[in-house]
């Protein structure tokens, strides 16, 4: 009898790794769609490298996809938000320049997730191709993610121009140009979503 328990349960265990396995391949057509896709974009390695965990999910769908990408720059959005908050440095008035770069920075990237929280949600209520609404939700949605992307822009000059310290400032700029790119492909692939007028 604990002998077929044993039996059983190695059985199970096989059963659940093979599907959870067979759940997260991503087929060569899935991946190609991906790839494909993102030849439009202007960071396209970093486009496959991002988006290719979601092909399962979002099989051949453009407007998938681009929901996708926009789920990628809003965390990692709210991911290097939540960083450069972090860099503040402790009151000290020989460092107010600094500490001002950095609050700029962080004040923008702030409004950049707001737009890119708002633009998630609009992909949501864009209705069927062609009609009116898609129309009206797609613009919006493009007006957002260009305006998160001036964001991250206005961040980085913000570091530049007020010369935060440099440790810091490299730390910043890393991830604020990551975001950069991937609300950059993101936008490439909105743009893809023909309205149909």
């Amino acid at each position: 009898m604990k002998q077929s328990n044993s039996l059983a349960l190695l059985l199970n265990l096989t059963l659940l790794i093979m599907v959870t396995i067979h759940a997260t391949v991503v087929t060569p057509i899935q991946s190609d769609f991906i790839r494909s896709s993102c030849k439009a974009t202007r960071y396209p390695a970093l486009c496959v490298k991002s988006l290719l965990r979601y092909a399962p999910s979002v099989r051949h769908s453009p407007r998938q996809l681009a929901h996708a990408a926009l789920n990628v720059s809003l965390t990692r959005a709210q991911s290097t938000s939540a960083f450069i908050k972090q860099q503040f440095p402790k009151p000290d008035p020989t460092r107010s320049r600094q500490a001002g770069a950095i609050k700029d920075c962080f004040d923008t990237m702030k409004d950049g997730v707001d737009q890119l929280r708002q633009s998630v949600q609009e992909m949501g209520r864009m209705g069927r191709v062609g009609t009116r609404r898609f129309r009206w939700h797609l613009s919006n949605v493009q007006t957002w993610i260009s305006a998160a992307l001036t964001d991250t822009n206005t961040c980085l000059d913000s570091l530049s121009h007020n010369i935060a310290g440099p440790t810091v400032r490299t730390a910043v700029r890393k991830r604020v140009v990551e975001v950069a790119q991937v609300t950059s492909n993101a936008l490439a692939l909105v743009n893809r979503l023909t309205p149909h007028y």
